[in-house]
């Protein structure tokens, strides 16, 4: 068995764990459209949408799953004999459906893009209770045309945030690339990583607290298209 071979499988696993993150953040962005429109009957489509998201999470845990055992097993292996590579298969296998046997509904539910969609829909429907239509679209452009520059620029990179997270903890934002590196570097040197955002007591960023806020991110394109308007 070629380890390449199994070191390429995994590349494309992660390329297509990739692009399903990608698709959770197109439906996302869909849902929220639906419930800005204030139409109860599309409610069921919302609902539908979560439902899809739910699967797309199982899809991605199960391919976190599938990654962090084959090279468990993978590096087990290397430390032994050559002939031990033939069961490298059987011992995937079973590791992998023990793996799966526990993942939970629960589960899926915390998963950070579940959390995101299940926020974005919560805050547009408070959002639809309190303005109409009309106001909510007189808003949205208030914000884009109005809206500090501060708010959308990343305090790592100090430019525009391109997928913009939130901290759960002290509600700080930051560009999900820019914070999840900064994370990376930090524990890779054994360092807690603080909130890069001047004043912030919290001193124990981790990847868990970060929840993508797609309302930010949608603001941040409004934006954006405004000002190459203007």
């Amino acid at each position: 068995m070629s380890m390449s071979a199994v070191h390429g499988t995994l590349s494309s696993l992660k390329s297509c764990q990739a692009d399903l993150g990608t698709g959770m953040d197109i439906v996302s962005d869909l849902a929220l459209e639906l419930t800005e429109a204030q139409d109860e009957t599309l409610n069921p489509a919302v609902k539908e949408m979560e439902a899809m998201i739910l699967e797309c999470a199982r899809l991605d845990s199960e391919i976190n799953y599938f990654v962090d055992v084959v090279q468990q097993v993978t590096n087990e292996v290397a430390s032994q004999q050559p002939e031990e590579m033939f069961s490298l298969s059987a011992k995937v296998k079973e590791q992998f459906t023990e793996r799966i046997a526990r993942l939970s509904d629960a589960d899926l539910h915390s998963h950070k893009k579940v959390l995101a969609f299940k926020e974005i829909i919560s805050n547009s429907l408070n959002q639809a209770n309190q303005e109409s239509e009309e106001n909510m679209e007189e808003l949205d452009e208030d914000i884009a045309v109005t809206q500090s520059q501060v708010n959308f620029t990343c305090p790592l990179t100090q430019v525009d945030m391109v997928n913009p997270v939130k901290n759960k903890k002290c509600n700080h934002h930051y560009d999900e690339k820019a914070i999840v590196n900064m994370i990376k570097t930090r524990h890779g040197q054994n360092k807690k990583c603080r909130c890069p955002v001047v004043g912030c007591g919290n001193t124990d960023v981790r990847e868990s607290d970060l929840i993508p806020d797609q309302i930010l991110r949608r603001k941040i394109q409004s934006h954006k298209r405004q000002s190459n308007r203007t």
